[in-house]
């Protein structure tokens, strides 16, 4: 079965404590970006803004951002 990668988005501003529209802000990537990657709604991941939110949430352990699953809609 296939992977893809996932973007733990609502993990985040949950254990943050703060909204979408503020990680928009302080990570510089546009609350559209943010909010298609929370809903799975993105096929590619841009690492720059993985990059970013890392930074604005000072998170050293990328795996904290984002997820390696199965890709459920595989067919097969």
């Amino acid at each position: 079965m296939a992977k893809k990668i996932v973007v733990k988005i609502a993990n985040l501003t949950k254990q943050h404590k703060i909204s979408l529209r503020e990680l928009s802000r302080l990570s510089d990537v546009r609350h559209a970006a943010l909010s298609e990657l929370s809903n799975g709604k993105r096929e590619n991941v841009n690492f720059s803004h993985i990059v970013r939110i890392a930074e604005a949430l000072n998170i050293e352990d990328i795996r904290e951002i984002i997820d390696l699953v199965e890709d459920e809609q595989e067919d097969g």
